[in-house]
């Protein structure tokens, strides 16, 4: 397995959970790391907690000339480009009776076009290291929320898209690679103004039960899987589930 140390990681939505989390881990390990997100409070507060390791580049994935921007920033701090994190997205919930064309826009736009362009333009670099690119997918895909299809359905898309384009890839020897994380507390619902910060707590607290291992997850859980597909020189085009169970819809009837 490659050795972190050295890499250049850019890291989207590193501003707040599972981004953080990875910051901090492939730091620690040695690598440069570059964070990207929309808020500079928050991103830069991260990437200064790190100390020199880390970067952060204000942008917004959704915006062509910003996600140039992530790509140049990173191949400058770290001398090149070894992984692609696309770890930035939204949480969208709608009603199959009230679905809004523009939500379901947002959502693709957001959660799935933008990791695509941005992966188009990391190729290059990628191609030059061998290096990887990971998608951010969800357990959404193996359990059924109501009210949740809008997500679910962006999150689908990411396990399509990382096999075929660990097919295209494959013979420029760049790796590609999807995380399904299980419940780990993180923004995403009070960000998308669909819980308050008290709701949230309690909605993660409620679905530990549903986990095998009792117990919902961490940020440098899952971060952990990350650093496994990017050091992983022969696993490519994989789903790997990281959700203490949860996805094997462990009930007590």
């Amino acid at each position: 397995m490659r050795d972190v140390k050295d890499m250049s990681v850019l890291i989207t939505g590193g501003g707040s959970g599972l981004g953080e989390g990875t910051a901090r881990l492939f730091a620690a390990r040695g690598a440069k790391v570059t964070i990207s997100g929309r808020r500079l409070d928050k991103i830069s507060a991260v990437a200064q907690s790190i100390g020199p390791q880390c970067q952060a580049v204000v942008g917004d994935v959704t915006v062509a000339a910003d996600r140039a921007a992530m790509v140049s920033a990173a191949v400058r701090h770290g001398g090149k480009l070894d992984a692609l994190i696309n770890n930035a997205g939204n949480m969208y919930r709608q009603a199959v009776a009230d679905y809004s064309e523009a939500v379901l826009q947002e959502a693709f736009n957001t959660n799935v076009i933008a990791g695509m362009m941005l992966s188009s333009l990391a190729v290059p670099h990628l191609a030059a290291t061998q290096g990887a690119i990971i998608f951010i997918g969800s357990i959404h895909t193996r359990r059924a929320y109501p009210g949740a299809s809008p997500y679910a359905t962006t999150k689908a898309a990411v396990e399509g898209l990382t096999r075929v384009m660990a097919a295209e890839l494959g013979p420029q020897q760049i790796r590609v690679g999807c995380i399904l994380p299980g419940a780990v507390a993180t923004e995403i619902n009070v960000r998308a103004g669909l819980l308050t910060p008290e709701q949230s707590a309690k909605r993660y607290q409620a679905l530990a039960a549903d986990h095998v291992l009792g117990r919902i997850g961490t940020d440098t859980e899952v971060a952990e899987a990350i650093e496994f597909l990017v050091r992983a020189e022969w696993v490519t085009g994989v789903g790997l589930e990281v959700d203490g169970g949860l996805g094997l819809g462990l009930s007590n009837f």
